[in-house]
């Protein structure tokens, strides 16, 4: 994703709360992405649509895990969603 600051997210402000939403934010958007594409094609690859949507709703139940999470399972979420969003900028 071109518009996110760094990769890993550590260029941000805030703080390791606010990195790891940035962090989970930038997967949903890319499922979203991917999802909408698949979408689009002229014949979707329905397993691909079902992947797609397992890993948004992963991701969304862990968006909303950060609102309760302590700071050092906040870094672990950072930490996981940073190493995927590379993964799939790798892609």
């Amino acid at each position: 994703m071109p518009d996110t600051p760094s990769s890993d997210f550590s260029g941000l402000e805030g703080g390791v709360e606010a990195q790891a939403a940035d962090a989970v934010r930038a997967v949903v958007s890319w499922y979203n992405d991917q999802l909408l594409a698949e979408r689009r094609s002229p014949v979707p690859d329905e397993e691909r649509v079902e992947e797609l949507r397992v890993g948004r709703q992963d991701a969304l139940a862990d968006q909303q895990q950060l609102a309760t999470a302590d700071p050092e399972e906040a870094a672990r979420i950072k930490e996981v969603y940073a190493a995927r969003l590379k993964e799939f900028d790798a892609s």
